[in-house]
C-alpha cells in the first residue's frame, strides 16, 4: 500500500500526522516528491478557471450536509475520488492555490461546488467572539477541517482574506460550475459508455488481529460506473445479517462500504472477500482477521499473531517488552441493593511487575455490555483498584457485572450479579416501576415507547400503564395517555419538531399508582435524516458549506405517499407509515390521514386540525374489533394532493398474544444460599422479552420475585435464599403484550451444598488412530460441581487449510469413562476435539479445543500410552497410582508397565523409573518418596517389541499425609467375625464410601458385605479364603482424596483365621499336638503339652470314641506343673489300630488332640516297637552295634567290618561266604570292638553272601552283607569311582607312529570301564586311532595325526554314579609341538630302520689250517641299498683270485679266502653303509700250519 494513509484513519478522533511511524513518514515523503509537479499544474489550471468566473457570481445559499428533503438550493457531495482527495492532502503546496471543489449529485452529475467553511487562525479572529468559536469548535464542520485540511493549516493561517472575500470568491466558482456541468451532461449525452468502467478499489480492506468479544470493521472504497454493487462472503460464503440478527452489520455510504462484526468468538477467524460487481466487471479483495484469546490460550489451527519480543515464548503482545501478570483478588460477590440506594463494586489488581504509573485498561460489563461513564455508574482506578459506583440504583442495573483488567499480555475478568429490589412503594399495593424504557422510531413530532412490565405487581393485577414526557431544560411532566395501556409499547405524537424529551413510565393496578420509571435516553423530535446526519453518518466530509444558485421554483401540488402500511395494531391504537412521494416541490411538506369502515366507502379525515410532519401517525379511539382502510394525503402551500392507495382492511385488536406459560421447572443446586433454576421456554412466544423467576418457601405459599430484570434464557441462578430452607419455584414469561400464566410449580428442592455442572475436562489426547476412527482420552475436571460426573460428550471439527470447521457431536449418549473412539473420521484429515463433562446439574462448558491430529493408521509395533493416570493414598512417603492400559497394543500384547517419576519443577531430563522389572497389574504403590516434595508421574507400556509412549503425565501431587487422615484397621470380634473398617470425619451431604479390590469397586456381596453407618463403613468377610487374597481399599467420594488401602496375603488371612477361630471358639492353648514315641523296651507314649492350663483341668482319653481308664494296658499321667499329658502302652496289639485322642477341660476352655494310627502308619510303628523290644533282648548278649559293612581303600582294596557290643573274652566270631567258613581274624580286638576281613585285587569271583556269627554263651547275633548282582555293582561302581580319583592328568607324548595320550591310575581293574571323547563326542576306534591299557597306564594311540585330530580329548571313568573326566587339550601350541616331536621320531625311526646295517653271521674270532678255503657269510639290511667294504686291518680288500667278495640278492654278504695262507692272518672288517648310516662288523682271522700246532 502506498504512503496515502486510509479514510477511516484520517477521520479518527485521536489521528494526527505526528502518531505516523519513521516508516510511513519516509513513505509520505517519497510519495509528495513524485507527485509534487502534477499537482502544481493541477492547482494552476483550477485557479485560472476561478479567476475566469468572478464576473459571474449571482445569489447563493450556504447549507450543512446533503439533505433528504427539497430547499430552494441544490445538496451535493464531492466528486473527487479518495485517491485525488489523497494526493491533495499529502502533496506540498509551496503556494496559496485556490482549489475547486465539485459538488455532485448521487448519479456523479456537476450540480456546483462546496466551499469550505470559513479557516480562520488564532491570530485572525475578528468576527467571532469566545462562545462564537467554542461552538464552531464542536461542530462537525470543525472536526472534518481539522481531520481533512490538517496538511494546509500553516497556508490557511497566511491567508488573509476576509469572510466577504471568501463568499465572493465561492460565487464566482458556482457560476463556473454551472458552465462545467452544462458542458459535461452535453458530453455524457453525446457518448455515455465513455464514463462507464469496471469496479476499482481505491482502498482494500485490511486484515485484523483482534481479541476474542471485541468488535472489528473491515472498511473498502469502490468506484465504477455504474455504480458497483457489494457483496461481502465469509469463507467464500454470502454473509447473510438478517440470519445472524445482531452479529453483522453492513453498510455503505458514498462508495464506502463496511462490515462490522459484533463480539468476536473463534469462529470469526476467516479469510473474507469483499466483491464489487456492475454491468463493466467484477473485482475481488480479501482480508483475514484473526482472533485470539487471552492469557495465551490461543488455537492451534489459528495464525498466532506476530509477537512483539522474541523473548515471548508464548506468541504474546508485551507492552514495552514487559509480560505483565494480572491477579484479581479481594473481589465482590453476589450483592443486594434497593431502588434508589448507591451501591459500589470493587477488587484489588495485583499486576507484576509493578511499574510506577502503569495503566491497564478498565473496563466494566453489566449482562457483556461494555459500561460508559455516566451520571448512573462512576468509575475509579487508584492504581490497585477498580470501582465501580452505582449513583442511583434501579431494576436497570440488574445484571452480571464483569471487571475487566487488560493488559497488552493478557486479560483477566471477574464477575458477579447484582440483585435490584423494587423501592417501597408510595401506596401499598401499588405494583413495581416499569424498566427499560426506550424510545423507537423517532420522527419529527412522533416517537414509540416502549418498556418492560415490573415482576411485583403488588398482589393484584396490573390495570395498564402511564407514559409520562418531558421536554429537556424543563422539568414539568405531562401524561402522553389518558387511560392506562397494557400494551408495553405507545405511541406518543404531538411532539414539537427540533426539541428533545425523556420519557418515563408508571403502572397502575386497583390499589395505586407505582413509583415512576428511570427515564429513558434524551431522544430529539426531528427527521431521521437530520438526526443521521448530527450523529455524523453522513459522508466523511461532512463539515464542508454546500453553496449553489438558489433557483425559483413555482409551487406545486405533492404527489402521492408510497407503501403505506399498518405497522402495528393495537385494541388501542393503530400506528401507520409511509414514505414521502416523489413529487413534493421544493417546500416541506405535511400529511392529512384518512380512515374508512370497511365495508363503507365514507372516507373520514383524522388530524383535520393539525397535519402531520412525520411520515409515522397513531390512530386512538378505534372502534374494537371493527375493521378500517387508511389512506394519507400530502399537502404544502400549492394545495392538497392525490390519497395514497388504501390499506388492506385492519381490524382493531391485539395483534400480540400474551405468551403461553413456560414449561416445566426443574431447580437444582447451587450453593448454600443460591438454586439453579431451569425450565422449558413458552412455546410459541413472538416478541419475547424474558422471563421471571419467583420463590416460595414450602408451606407459606407466599411467592417473592427472584429477579426483577426480565432475563432471555430458560436459566437462571436464584441467589439470597435460606440455607437448609425448602423452596419451590415459578416462571412467568413476558412480552409487549403482558405477563403469561405462572408456569407449574417446581418440585420441593432444599437449599444446600452446591451442585453445579463440571469445569471443562483437559488434557485431550489421542491413544489409537486407524484409518477412519480416532481414540481419544482426556482428563476430569477439576471441579465435578459437587456431584459425580454421569458422562461425557464429544465433538469434533475438521481443520481444512488451518481454518477449523463447524463442530459435530461425536456421541449422542453420554460415556462413562474418559476414552472415547470417534468414528466416521476421513483418512487423513486433520481434525480438532473438545469434551465437555456432564452431571446431574447439567452439561458443562466444552474444553478447549484439542490440539490438530491427524486420522492417519497408527502402524508402530510399540503400544500406544497408557491412560487415565489417577493418584491416590497420598501420604508423607507412599502413593498409589492407578492407570488404564493402552488402547492400542502395538504388534504384540501389553505384557507389562513401567512407572517414571520426576520432581514436578524439574527440567524433562529429570524423568526416571520407579521400576526396573515391568508390572503387570494397573496400579503400583510408588515408594521412598521425599515428604514435602511435589512429583509428578507417567506411565509407558511395553510388549514384545519393546517400550511405547509415555502417557500424559499427572497433576502435580504433593507428597504429604494430609491432616486427620486415617487407616483401615482390620478387626476380629468376638464371635471370629473378620471385617475391615474405615472412618471419615470431613464427610459431606454427598460423600459414599467405595470398596475396592486389587483397586476395582466391589459389586458382588457374595464374599463381602458393606455396612456403612455415618462416617464409618465396615467391609464383612462373609467367608474368609484363599479367594479373598489381595489388595482391599476404601475410597470416600465428594472429600479431599480421603482413601486407604490394606494388603490381604496368603500369611496375613492364615492368621486371622487362627484368630477367628481362636474367638469364635475359646480353646485350651498346646505347646504341642498328641504325639507319639517308643521308649525302651519297645514301650508307646502318647503325650501332649497344654501351654496354660489349671489344677482343675481335666482330661478324658478316648480311643475309637470309647473312653479309656488307667489299667495294666494303659499307663495314664498328668504333671499340672509343667502341662505334660501322658498315656503309655507296653505293646501294640493289631485291636489296638484306630483313633487316640486327649480331650482337654479347663471351665469354658476346651480343647483336644487327635492321633490316627492306621494303615502303615500303625503296622510301622507296630514293627518298630517290636524291633525296638527284640533289639533290647538282643542287646542282652553278644551282639552287632554296628552291622557288616565294606569299605574300599585308596589302594582299592576291599574291607569287610563291623563293629560289635556286650563280648567277652569266650565270645567267638566266625566268617561264612555262601555258607563256608572263611578265614578271619585269628584274635578279636575287644578295645576297638571291629571285626575286618580285607578282600585284596577284588574280581567277579569274590562276589557272594558275607555272613558273620559273634556268640558266647550268652547267646548269638548274626550279620550278613550280600555282594552279589546290585551289591556287588556297587562295591565294585566305588571301587572304580577311587580309580578314578586316582587317576592322573591326561598328557600328551609323542611316537615314531604319532601322538599318544595316557594317564596311570593306582589300581587297574580289568572290570572298569572307560570312554574316550573327541570334542565331547566318543571316539570310534580305527586302526590309526587304538586305545589300550599297559600295566596301570590308559593309552589313546593316534597315528599319523592330521589338522583333524586337533581338539579336546577326555578319557571318562564310568563308576555307575556320576563318572569321571580327565581331559586336555591337543590344540594350538601343544599339537604344534607333539607334532614336530612325532615327525622327529618318525624320521629318526625310518632311519633306524632303514639304515645299513650287518645283521649277523660273522664270528668274532676264525681260526683256520692253513691251506684250507674260508668262507664266512652274513646278512646285509639297508634302504636304500647299502654299500658293503670289507677292511684287513683297516684296510680295503679287493676282490681278486685270493679274496671273493660277493653280495647278493642286497642282503648276503660273502667273504672267501681261495687258499688260506698265514699273511691271511689279522682283523678283518666288514663296513656297510647307506644314506642313514653306517656299520661294521668286525671277526680275527687266525691261521695256523699243521705242523706248528702239532
Amino acid at each position: 500500500m502506498s504512503g496515502s494513509t486510509p479514510f477511516y484513519q484520517k477521520h479518527h478522533r485521536h489521528y494526527d500526522r505526528g502518531y505516523r511511524s519513521k516508516e510511513l513518514e519516509s513513505a509520505v515523503s517519497q510519495y509528495q516528491s513524485s507527485s509534487s509537479s502534477s499537482y502544481a499544474a493541477r492547482r494552476s489550471s483550477s485557479r485560472a478557471s476561478a479567476s475566469a468566473a468572478l464576473s459571474a457570481s449571482s445569489g447563493h445559499v450556504i447549507a450543512l450536509h446533503e439533505r433528504t428533503t427539497p430547499v430552494p438550493c441544490s445538496y451535493t457531495r464531492l466528486s473527487s475520488s479518495y485517491s485525488d482527495l489523497e494526493e491533495s492532502r499529502l502533496s506540498p503546496m509551496p503556494k496559496r492555490a485556490k482549489p475547486t471543489y465539485l459538488a455532485m449529485d448521487k448519479e456523479n452529475q456537476i450540480i456546483g461546488y462546496v466551499v469550505p467553511i470559513f479557516r480562520g487562525s488564532h491570530e485572525y479572529a475578528s468576527g467571532f467572539s469566545d462562545t462564537e468559536e467554542a461552538r464552531v469548535k464542536e461542530s462537525a464542520g470543525y472536526m472534518a477541517r481539522r481531520n481533512l485540511f490538517t496538511s494546509g493549516l500553516e497556508m490557511e493561517r497566511t491567508e488573509q482574506t476576509s469572510r466577504k472575500v471568501s463568499m465572493r470568491e465561492s460565487a464566482e466558482r458556482i457560476s463556473l460550475s454551472k458552465r462545467i456541468y452544462e458542458n459535461e451532461e452535453h458530453h455524457k449525452r453525446m457518448n455515455k459508455d465513455s464514463l462507464m468502467h469496471a469496479p476499482e478499489f481505491v482502498i482494500k480492506p485490511r486484515s485484523h488481529t483482534v481479541w476474542e468479544k471485541q468488535c472489528v470493521r473491515l472498511h473498502c472504497t469502490v468506484s465504477g460506473w455504474p455504480d458497483p454493487r457489494v457483496v461481502w462472503y465469509k469463507n467464500n460464503v454470502t454473509i447473510d445479517p438478517m440470519a445472524h440478527p445482531g452479529k453483522y452489520k453492513l453498510e455503505s455510504s458514498y462508495n464506502v462500504h463496511s462490515l462490522e462484526i459484533s463480539r468476536c468468538d473463534f469462529d470469526d477467524t476467516a479469510q473474507y472477500r469483499v466483491s464489487a460487481m456492475n454491468s463493466k466487471g467484477e473485482l475481488s479483495s480479501f482480508a483475514s482477521i484473526v482472533v485470539k484469546r487471552f492469557k495465551g490460550e490461543v488455537e492451534e489451527a489459528l495464525p498466532m499473531p506476530r509477537p512483539r519480543s522474541t523473548d515471548n515464548e508464548d506468541g504474546l503482545i508485551s507492552e514495552y517488552g514487559i509480560t505483565f501478570d494480572t491477579h484479581i483478588v479481594d473481589g465482590f460477590g453476589v450483592s443486594f441493593g434497593r431502588e434508589g440506594e448507591t451501591m459500589s463494586l470493587g477488587a484489588t489488581v495485583i499486576i507484576s511487575p509493578n511499574l510506577a504509573r502503569y495503566q491497564p485498561e478498565v473496563q466494566w460489563y453489566r449482562d457483556d455490555v461494555l459500561l460508559q461513564p455516566s451520571k448512573w455508574c462512576h468509575m475509579h482506578w487508584s492504581g490497585d483498584k477498580a470501582m465501580l459506583t452505582l449513583t442511583h440504583l434501579n431494576k436497570e442495573d440488574e445484571g452480571l457485572y464483569t471487571l475487566r483488567i487488560t493488559t497488552k499480555s493478557k486479560y483477566e475478568t471477574y464477575s458477579a450479579y447484582v440483585f435490584v429490589r423494587d423501592a417501597d412503594a408510595e401506596v401499598e399495593g401499588a405494583p413495581g416501576a416499569p424498566l427499560d424504557v426506550k424510545c423507537q422510531d423517532a420522527n419529527k413530532d412522533y416517537v414509540i415507547v416502549t418498556w418492560k412490565q415490573p415482576a411485583v405487581d403488588g398482589g393484584s393485577s396490573i390495570l395498564g400503564y402511564f407514559v409520562d414526557r418531558c421536554e429537556v431544560g424543563t422539568t414539568h411532566w405531562s401524561q402522553c395517555n389518558d387511560t392506562p395501556i397494557k400494551f408495553a409499547r405507545f405511541p406518543v405524537t404531538g411532539l414539537v419538531e427540533g426539541r428533545s424529551y425523556t420519557f418515563r413510565v408508571r403502572a397502575v393496578n386497583k390499589s395505586g399508582m407505582s413509583r415512576p420509571s428511570r427515564v429513558s435516553e434524551v431522544v430529539a423530535a426531528m427527521d431521521p435524516a437530520d438526526r443521521a446526519r448530527m450523529r455524523g453518518t453522513s459522508a466523511p466530509w461532512t463539515g464542508q458549506i454546500i453553496v449553489t444558485e438558489e433557483e425559483p421554483a413555482e409551487g406545486v401540488v405533492p404527489g402521492r405517499p408510497k407503501e403505506l402500511e399498518v405497522t402495528e395494531a393495537t385494541k388501542n391504537y393503530v400506528v401507520l407509515s409511509w414514505k414521502p412521494p416523489g413529487e413534493r416541490g421544493h417546500e416541506g411538506i405535511m400529511y392529512y390521514v384518512e380512515k374508512c369502515v370497511s365495508g363503507t366507502d365514507s372516507w373520514q379525515r383524522v388530524n383535520t386540525e393539525i397535519p402531520v410532519k412525520s411520515p409515522r401517525f397513531a390512530l386512538f379511539d378505534l372502534a374494537e374489533g371493527k375493521a378500517y382502510s387508511f389512506r394519507v394525503r400530502c399537502c404544502n402551500s400549492a394545495g392538497v394532493g392525490e390519497p395514497s392507495e388504501a390499506t388492506e382492511a385492519t381490524t382493531v385488536g391485539d395483534k400480540l398474544d400474551i405468551p403461553s406459560a413456560p414449561g416445566r421447572v426443574v431447580p437444582t443446586r447451587n450453593t448454600d444460599t443460591s438454586v439453579v433454576v431451569s425450565w422449558e421456554a413458552s412455546r410459541d412466544a413472538k416478541e419475547l422479552v424474558g422471563y421471571y423467576i419467583e420463590a416460595s418457601i414450602v408451606g407459606s405459599n407466599k411467592f417473592e420475585p427472584c429477579n426483577n430484570k426480565p432475563v432471555k434464557g430458560t436459566r437462571f441462578i436464584c441467589h439470597g435464599l435460606v440455607t437448609g430452607e425448602s423452596y419451590v419455584f415459578r416462571v412467568k414469561a413476558l412480552n409487549a403484550a403482558g405477563l403469561s400464566e405462572c408456569s407449574q410449580q417446581s418440585e420441593a428442592i432444599e437449599v444446600k451444598a452446591a451442585i453445579a455442572s463440571p469445569t471443562p475436562p483437559y488434557g485431550i489426547s489421542v491413544l489409537e488412530c486407524v484409518r477412519d476412527s480416532m481414540v481419544l482420552a482426556w482428563k476430569q475436571p477439576t471441579f465435578i460441581g459437587g456431584a459425580d460426573i454421569t458422562g461425557y460428550f464429544v465433538d469434533y471439527r475438521e481443520v481444512i487449510n488451518g481454518v477449523p470447521g463447524t463442530w459435530h457431536e461425536a456421541n449422542v449418549k453420554a460415556v462413562s469413562d474418559r476414552a472415547y473412539r470417534v468414528s466416521d473420521l476421513k483418512e487423513n484429515r486433520k481434525y480438532q476435539f473438545q469434551v465437555r463433562a456432564a452431571n446431574m446439574a447439567g452439561v458443562g462448558i466444552p474444553s478447549l479445543p484439542s490440539g490438530t491430529f491427524v486420522c492417519e493408521e497408527w502402524t508402530i509395533a510399540v503400544p500406544g500410552p497408557p491412560h487415565d493416570l489417577q493418584v491416590t493414598e497420598v501420604r508423607a512417603n507412599t502413593l498409589v497410582l492407578l492407570y488404564k492400559p493402552p488402547v492400542y497394543q502395538g504388534r504384540d500384547p501389553v505384557n507389562g508397565f513401567y512407572i517414571d517419576i520426576k520432581e514436578a519443577d524439574a527440567e524433562e531430563e529429570a524423568w526416571r523409573g520407579v521400576n526396573e522389572k515391568a508390572v503387570l497389574t494397573n496400579y503400583m504403590k510408588i515408594k521412598s518418596l521425599k515428604e514435602g516434595e511435589t512429583y509428578v508421574f507417567r506411565v509407558r507400556a511395553q510388549n514384545k517389541a519393546g517400550v511405547g509412549k509415555a502417557s500424559e503425565p499427572t497433576e502435580p501431587v504433593l507428597a504429604k499425609t494430609k491432616p486427620g487422615t486415617t487407616e483401615i484397621v482390620v478387626d476380629v470380634d468376638d464371635d471370629g467375625v473378620i471385617s475391615m473398617n474405615f472412618a471419615c470425619s470431613n464427610l459431606t451431604p454427598d460423600s459414599k464410601f467405595v470398596w475396592s479390590k486389587n483397586y476395582e469397586e466391589i459389586t458382588d456381596d457374595t464374599r463381602i458385605s458393606v455396612a456403612t453407618s455415618g462416617e464409618k463403613s465396615k467391609a464383612t468377610f462373609n467367608m474368609p479364603a484363599e479367594d479373598d487374597i489381595g489388595i482391599y481399599s476404601c475410597a470416600v467420594t465428594h472429600t479431599d482424596g480421603a482413601c486407604s488401602s490394606y494388603t490381604l496375603s496368603a500369611e496375613e488371612l492364615k492368621k486371622l483365621l487362627e484368630l477367628s477361630h481362636d474367638h469364635k471358639f475359646p480353646i485350651i492353648p498346646l505347646k504341642t499336638e498328641l504325639a507319639v514315641e517308643l521308649q525302651e523296651k519297645g514301650r508307646i507314649r502318647f503325650w501332649l503339652q497344654a501351654e496354660k492350663i489349671s489344677a482343675n483341668g481335666k482330661i478324658e482319653y478316648v480311643f475309637n470314641d470309647n473312653s479309656l481308664s488307667q489299667g495294666e494296658k494303659y499307663k495314664m499321667n498328668f504333671n499340672k506343673d509343667t502341662g505334660v499329658i501322658e498315656m503309655i502302652m507296653e505293646s501294640l496289639l493289631p485291636e489296638d489300630e484306630g483313633t487316640f485322642t486327649f480331650q482337654l477341660q479347663d471351665g469354658k476352655a476346651t480343647n483336644q488332640s487327635s492321633l490316627v494310627l492306621i494303615g502303615d502308619v500303625f503296622k510301622g510303628l507296630q514293627k518298630e516297637s517290636a524291633f525296638m523290644r527284640k533289639e533290647w533282648h538282643r542287646k542282652q548278649g553278644p551282639h552287632f552295634v554296628e552291622y557288616l559293612s565294606y569299605e574300599v581303600t585308596p589302594e582299592c582294596c576291599v574291607i569287610l567290618k563291623c563293629k560289635v557290643g556286650n563280648i567277652k573274652k569266650e565270645t567267638v566270631a566266625l566268617w561264612y561266604k555262601d555258607g563256608r567258613e572263611v578265614k578271619g581274624d585269628e584274635k578279636l580286638t575287644f578295645t576297638e570292638g571291629v571285626l575286618k576281613l580285607e578282600i585284596a585285587q577284588i574280581s567277579k569271583k569274590d562276589a557272594g553272601v558275607y555272613e558273620i556269627v559273634l556268640k558266647d554263651d550268652r547267646g548269638q547275633d548274626t550279620s550278613t552283607l550280600n555282594l552279589t548282582e546290585q551289591g556287588f555293582r556297587d562295591l565294585m561302581n566305588e571301587v572304580f569311582s577311587n580309580i578314578a580319583n586316582s587317576s592322573t592328568a591326561l598328557k600328551i607324548q609323542s611316537t615314531d607312529e604319532g601322538i599318544r595320550l595316557y594317564s596311570f591310575v593306582s589300581y587297574y581293574n580289568e572290570a572298569l570301564q572307560v570312554t574316550w571323547h573327541h570334542k565331547d563326542a566318543a571316539i570310534a576306534f580305527t586302526d590309526r586311532i587304538k586305545s589300550g591299557v599297559v600295566g596301570e597306564q590308559l593309552w589313546l594311540q593316534i597315528t599319523e595325526p592330521t589338522e583333524k585330530d586337533k581338539g579336546k580329548y577326555a578319557i571318562e571313568f564310568h563308576d555307575g554314579k556320576g563318572g569321571l573326566k580327565r581331559t586336555v587339550e591337543l590344540s594350538g601350541q601343544a599339537f604344534d609341538d607333539a607334532y614336530a616331536e612325532f615327525q622327529r621320531l618318525k624320521a629318526a625311526a625310518i632311519a633306524e630302520r632303514n639304515r645299513a646295517r650287518v645283521a649277523g653271521g660273522l664270528p668274532d674270532v676264525v681260526t683256520i689250517q692253513e691251506l684250507k678255503a674260508l668262507n664266512l657269510t652274513c646278512n646285509i639290511s639297508g634302504e636304500p641299498l647299502p654299500e658293503v667294504v670289507w677292511l684287513k686291518n683297516e684296510r680295503e680288500i679287493v676282490s681278486d683270485g685270493h679274496y671273493v667278495m660277493k653280495f647278493e640278492a642286497g642282503k648276503y654278504a660273502s667273504f672267501t679266502i681261495t687258499t688260506v695262507n698265514t699273511t691271511d692272518s689279522g682283523k678283518y672288517s666288514i663296513l656297510v653303509k647307506n644314506k642313514y648310516g653306517t656299520e661294521s662288523a668286525d671277526f680275527t682271522v687266525s691261521v695256523f700250519s699243521p705242523d706248528s700246532k702239532k
